[in-house]
């Protein structure tokens, strides 16, 4: 699959579901004196998280383009060191804005994945904060993912934020295990860093 046609089946499959599709805003934020660019799929959606602004709409969907250039929470040690990070990327994203929570945001996540992707539960594992024991029971007795490919993890790995204050929280991972033959272990291990999960 091409990354045009991932790009478009992700916002497809949200669009059917309920969601707006929202293009990118400008890589450099124009009412934002906090970033230098943008870094996350949530940025153009930030006054709306706190309550500063209402969007015509309460489910939305965008790819975003994104620059890795510094930060808190910026990753920009590991660009060039693994598979998966980069200066330049899109990230693909759902929101809800008092419409939905965890459980649908799972639901559609592992579905998206599974049945629209045909990626196979096997190859998929999936982590949440060690904190948050509702995602934990909607992955594990509803979802029902192997409890064998399932991670909790801290702060670093599976709490989002931006900085120390604004839109923060709990965050769940699904990642794809290439297999034993690539180098690297679980997520929440210590040898994450590889590239075998992604």
């Amino acid at each position: 699959m091409k990354t045009g046609q991932l790009r478009q089946a992700f916002l497809d499959y949200f669009k059917e579901h309920g969601h707006t599709i929202v293009p990118s805003s400008s890589l450099v934020p124009t009412n934002d004196q906090t970033l230098l660019f943008t870094n996350a799929g949530m940025v153009q959606f930030k006054d709306t998280f706190l309550g500063l602004e209402q969007r015509p709409y309460v489910r939305a969907t965008s790819s975003q383009r994104c620059v890795r250039a510094g930060g808190k929470h910026n990753d920009l040690e590991n660009v060039g060191f693994t598979a998966r990070h980069h200066t330049f990327f899109e990230m693909l994203g759902n929101f809800s804005f008092g419409d939905y929570f965890k459980r649908e945001a799972i639901v559609f996540a592992w579905n998206f994945l599974t049945q629209v992707l045909k990626l196979p539960a096997a190859h998929l594992w999936v982590t949440v904060f060690e904190e948050d024991s509702i995602a934990e029971e909607i992955w594990l007795k509803d979802i029902k993912v192997d409890p064998n490919r399932f991670s909790r993890c801290g702060l670093k790995d599976n709490f989002w934020s931006m900085g120390d204050t604004g839109p923060c929280g709990p965050c769940t991972e699904i990642y794809y295990d290439h297999g034993p033959e690539i180098i690297g272990g679980p997520p929440g291990s210590k040898d994450a860093d590889g590239d075998r999960y992604i």
